[in-house]
């Protein structure tokens, strides 16, 4: 049975009537009508789905929307802008990182949260704050670059 949530997403209240065990990735992709964050697996296992959750990293494939309540959702949209974009979006630029792009959701969101914690990270620092995503196309080197070159932005 739908329930009526107000979701606060990048800065935007949204009313959706959903059932309130429907994962927050569902809501936020089809009724707020966002295309970041991706299903990747369902599991919380690739981190494509990755979204803040009051600043935290999250997987939004296995929360329900029940448990965001008052909670202020950011996604990679509400990351940056074109004009004025994260750290992070510029290196993965620069770096030239993206091949399919898939999973870039996930590694940018959690490397965002980490470095906004973490000054100056070691790269086994970075290594270990984003074990558990997943890339498929293989550009691990170029998003430790990336990471690395954010942090350096961000020092």
């Amino acid at each position: 049975m739908s329930q009526r949530f107000s979701l606060n997403v990048n800065c935007k209240n949204h009313n959706v009537s959903v059932d309130p065990d429907m994962p927050l990735l569902y809501a936020l992709r089809n009724d707020v009508g966002l295309n970041n964050p991706h299903f990747g697996c369902g599991l919380a296992q690739c981190g494509a789905c990755t979204v803040h959750l009051d600043g935290q990293p999250i997987r939004s494939c296995i929360t329900p929307v029940s448990a965001v309540g008052n909670s202020r959702i950011v996604t990679l949209a509400g990351l940056g802008t074109p004009d004025k974009p994260h750290p992070l979006q510029t290196a993965y630029v620069e770096e030239q990182v993206p091949q399919c792009g898939y999973c870039i959701n996930g590694w940018i969101m959690t490397a965002a949260a980490f470095l906004r914690d973490k000054k100056k990270p070691t790269e086994a620092e970075i290594r270990t704050a984003l074990e558990g995503l997943k890339c498929r196309c293989g550009t691990h080197m170029g998003i430790m670059r990336a990471v690395k070159r954010a942090a350096e932005m961000m020092g």
